[in-house]
C-alpha cells in the first residue's frame, strides 16, 4: 500500500470515529420534567426569594 493510500485510510478512520462519538443513549424515562420550567425560570433576577434573611 502506498504511503497515500494509508494515509488517506487513517483520514477516514478518524472521521467516523469523530463522527460516531462514544455517548450511549437509552429510551428509559428520566426523573427531569424537560417541559416543566424550573421554579427560578421567570422572574427578574435579584428579585427572587430570599431564603434564610
Amino acid at each position: 500500500m502506498t504511503s497515500f493510500k494509508r494515509l488517506l485510510l487513517w483520514v477516514l478512520i478518524a472521521c467516523g470515529a469523530l463522527l460516531t462519538g462514544c455517548e450511549t443513549r437509552s429510551s428509559k424515562n428520566t426523573a427531569i420534567p424537560w417541559s416543566r420550567p424550573a421554579g427560578w425560570e421567570g422572574q427578574i433576577p435579584g428579585m427572587g426569594q430570599q431564603g434564610g434573611r
